[in-house]
């Protein structure tokens, strides 16, 4: 028995959380979830777990009949792609800068202009054709949603679709174990999905009314099957997880033909290892028997020989990893290391000198704004993988060479 056994006067908690840090404001929160009335057995909590809002991140909740808005988070369908090209290291460049510069030229990131109009973070009001003719099929749907929800119609959709995004997401050139040259991203349903999940957050305190006093946490509020916004909620949650796939999907086509046209690089191929999977979202799977709605709020699944992908941050390891099906995670594993540090005490403890040390050999940013994404903010990934080596084997072991940040 590889996790930690939590008990909690309702159901308990399950944590691969052995020789990993794992603060009490996050064990605290995965006892709140635990103690929801429709909670199916346990939760499962990985190792990179630490204190979300309402649920923590890096928990797997099944529950029966009822959804909580806030466990899935904001960020819907945030998650990784990762692609083998047929490259190799000794056919990159000497300087990786100008091989960073055309990535970031392909993909738009950040966000300037307070979002607005002159965003560098999203397309102008010309869309390229991919992401066009994406939109197309993305469009019905979204529009189904917008007739029952008609305020999330404001913002952008479109222009964000094929985005990298903010904070912690990212592009990467890696090198595996054979030196062969990856190419990994992580993002997901940007500036839509958070309209979609915060509208539908405040809508299940609001629908719950008295009895949202009554919960561990107000974050914690939720919907019953049969009740006024469920069928409306998961209609929602998963067209945004469309968006999001569509998302790393249309990014990595960018990059990969971005970098074919520049002169930089030999003629390359992908090769037939490629991985896009969730770390935030919600879906019905069947386990021990019964339906279960799976909320993983930063959790990957890992069926039999499903493939995953488990990034350690800018400076550290990425794992390429087969899932094991373990049965007592819910078929989960890890999304990455989990911040020991908050983005806040990031910034106060750690310096631009400390962030280059930590990134030494990575052509990435090495400025102040990226101070709160820099190595030491998160834990050790290899005591991670450590923890929850009855959950994945590991496939391939990536480390990156160029770094775009969000």
């Amino acid at each position: 028995m590889n996790y930690v056994r939590i008990e909690t006067g309702n159901v308990p908690v399950k944590a691969w959380i052995k020789g990993v840090e794992a603060d009490d404001g996050a064990i605290r929160q995965l006892k709140n979830a635990a103690a929801m009335p429709f909670v199916f057995r346990w939760v499962a909590a990985m190792p990179d777990v630490h204190v979300g809002i309402g649920a923590t991140v890096g928990s797997v909740i099944p529950t029966v009949r009822a959804i909580i808005p806030a466990a899935v988070g904001v960020d819907i369908g945030c998650g990784m792609a990762a692609v083998r090209t047929s490259l190799v290291a000794s056919q990159l460049p000497d300087s990786l800068k100008d091989v960073r510069s055309v990535i970031e030229r392909a993909v738009p990131h950040g966000r300037t202009d307070h979002g607005g109009r002159n965003d560098k973070g999203a397309w102008s009001s010309e869309l390229p054709k991919r992401v066009e003719l994406a939109w197309k099929e993305l469009e019905p749907g979204y529009d189904a949603i917008l007739a029952k929800h008609p305020k999330l119609d404001r913002g952008r959709h479109a222009g964000q679709l094929a985005t990298l995004g903010t904070g912690n997401h990212f592009i990467e050139l890696c090198l595996d174990e054979e030196q062969r040259v990856w190419i990994v991203l992580h993002s997901g349903s940007r500036g839509v999905g958070n309209r979609i999940g915060t509208h539908f957050i405040e809508l299940a305190k609001k629908d719950m009314g008295k009895q949202l006093g009554s919960l561990p946490d107000r974050d914690l509020a939720y919907f019953e099957d049969g009740s006024k916004h469920f069928s409306d909620y998961v209609e929602a949650v998963s067209w945004a997880q469309s968006y999001a796939r569509a998302n790393r999907r249309l990014m990595m086509e960018s990059i990969v033909e971005a970098l074919s046209r520049s002169e930089l690089l030999p003629a390359f191929v992908l090769s037939d290892e490629a991985v896009n999977c969730h770390h935030n979202y919600v879906q019905k799977e069947r386990h021990f028997g019964t339906e279960v709605l799976v909320t993983r709020k930063g959790a990957v699944r890992a069926g039999l020989g499903e493939l995953g992908i488990i990034p350690g941050s800018m400076g550290a390891r990425t794992y390429i990893v087969r899932g094991k099906g373990n049965p007592e995670s819910f078929e989960s594993c890890s999304h990455g290391a989990g911040r020991v540090v908050s983005r806040t005490e990031a910034k106060k403890r750690f310096s631009i000198a400390d962030h280059e040390a930590a990134t030494h050999g990575v052509e990435c940013r090495k400025d102040a704004g990226v101070i709160d994404e820099t190595p030491a903010a998160y834990k050790d990934i290899d005591r991670v993988m450590e923890a929850q080596k009855d959950l994945v084997d590991v496939v391939h072991t990536l480390k990156q060479v160029v770094c775009v940040k969000g």
